[in-house]
């Protein structure tokens, strides 16, 4: 039996068996993450032009009711839930599926790696010769065997491993942008539609109320009934406005929470200022910050590394596996116990990987393309969300210092001027919808702003519900 212990002994402890250590974050590149922005502001943060008249009360959203509101998201007792941005951030990370489903690929990624460094298994089994030989049992015994990989196959293929994790791990930080990014968008465009609903909320009061005035003035025979019918034809428009301006902040707070991940999360009050944070953008510092932190680029960079590992190890192919068995028997004719060692490789002479090694040079040479591909593609649509920036920052500067100011001054003076009886109804009327229209062009481009900023900011990527934005 010594000799049954010393075959298993030579054959198990061979080299390349011992397994190294699954690389973490730290074996992989680290995933990029964008480097602070330092653009000059360039539009002061000032407020919106006071409407006419004190603050009609806003009519109560008929929203669905607060129980629906999962557990944990509304603290007990508070009638007025209120969420940030930072808030909002959070669940979306916690429950968007995205995130879940690009952490399963790094797992499965990091499973590849224990996986291709693994040895062959030992093989065991039963060996019998020359059994009947002068009417005797013959040689009965057992073998063991294992096949050596060698040429450095197993260790190549985990530095192959290792670089598809690092994929993996940009391709979550891809995933990781878009699902804030979307948040960040969704998130203003719940604040514009809070503040189109306080708008036209003020212009139905207001319209009320002129319908109230005209028809004092009507019954003192100071103003005809075309006036009487013009009021109120701006009043109900305007309740039409109001009606649009709940639908929209319906949609848009759905479109946030699905983002989120809590799709049957009720509406809420969200907080923030929709003027804080304003900035100059330049086109060659974004387009800096796109190729030195993009994550889109890292991955494709580490798959042109993945591709060069592939290359080290399609060449090591050809050096052949040894493949080593020991035996030992009872030779039940001479009642000795013999053993026996067997050694055999195959001769790499008619394949020695020619097809494999032309296909991973060609995949690497395939990997370095796209790494410039996708430089010139987000160059393209940089040029794209940088076009909407600049018009939107110039429209929302330019209603700023002029034409907000402008229509509030006009309004001021048409109002005063009606009621000396210097300007007419239709007049104040027209005043009024121009004030009221301008109010609202400037939240469009302030929305606009506000989601060229954060696809600029966020490295272009947005759409992380769409499945035509999968990676792979």
């Amino acid at each position: 039996m010594r000799f049954v212990a010393l075959a298993i002994l030579v054959l198990v402890v061979l080299p390349e068996l011992v397994l190294g250590q699954l690389p973490g974050d730290s074996a992989a590149r680290p995933i990029v993450q964008p480097a602070q922005q330092t653009f000059v502001p360039a539009m002061p943060a000032t407020s919106a032009p006071a409407l006419l008249g004190p603050r009609p009360a806003v009519e109560s959203l008929r929203l669905p009711p607060a129980e629906t509101i999962p557990p944990g998201l509304v603290a007990p007792g508070d009638a007025h839930p209120q969420l940030t941005l930072a808030d909002l951030e959070g669940m979306a990370l916690a429950n968007n599926p995205v995130l879940v489903r690009a952490g399963a690929r790094v797992e499965a990624a990091r499973g590849q790696w224990v996986q291709v460094g693994l040895p062959p298994n030992p093989t065991a089994g039963y060996s019998a010769a020359e059994i009947g030989d002068s009417g005797r049992a013959g040689q009965q015994g057992g073998f063991v065997g294992q096949e050596v990989v060698t040429g450095g196959k197993l260790r190549l293929n985990r530095a192959v491993a290792t670089q598809e994790i690092r994929v993996a791990q940009q391709e979550m930080a891809v995933e990781r942008f878009r699902v804030l990014n979307d948040v960040r968008i969704a998130y203003y465009a719940v604040l514009i539609a809070q503040r189109r609903i306080d708008i036209t909320a003020e212009l139905v009061g207001i319209g009320q109320r002129s319908v109230n005035v005209v028809e004092q003035f009507v019954q003192r025979e100071e103003a005809s009934r075309v006036d009487l019918l013009q009021a109120r034809v701006e009043s109900n428009s305007a309740r039409i406005l109001l009606e649009n301006a709940r639908n929209d902040y319906l949609a848009t707070w759905r479109r946030l929470s699905a983002v989120i991940g809590i799709p049957q999360m009720s509406p809420v009050t969200l907080t923030g200022d929709l003027q804080a944070g304003l900035v100059d953008i330049l086109f060659e510092s974004a387009m800096q910050q796109l190729l030195v932190a993009s994550p889109e680029l890292a991955a494709a960079r580490a798959n042109v590394d993945r591709a060069s590992q592939a290359i080290l190890r399609a060449r090591a192919e050809p050096y052949p596996n040894v493949d080593m068995q020991g035996l030992i028997q009872h030779d039940n004719a001479s009642s000795y116990d013999i053993a026996g060692v067997q050694f055999g490789l195959p001769i790499p002479v008619l394949n020695r990987n020619q097809g494999g090694i032309r296909r991973a040079q060609a995949e690497w040479a395939a990997a370095q393309s796209d790494v410039r591909r996708l430089e010139l593609e987000l160059q393209q649509r940089l040029a794209t969300v940088y076009q909407r920036y600049a018009n939107s920052r110039q429209q929302v500067e330019t209603y700023t210092k002029q034409i907000l100011p402008d229509a509030q001054s006009s309004l001021e003076l048409v109002t005063n001027g009606y009621r000396q009886g210097e300007f007419g109804y239709l007049m104040l009327l027209t005043a009024q919808r121009t004030f009221f229209q301008t109010n609202l062009a400037y939240l469009e481009s302030l929305g606009q702003l506000r989601e060229a900023m954060v696809e600029i900011d966020g490295l272009l990527l947005t759409g992380s519900l769409a499945s035509d934005n999968r990676l792979r």
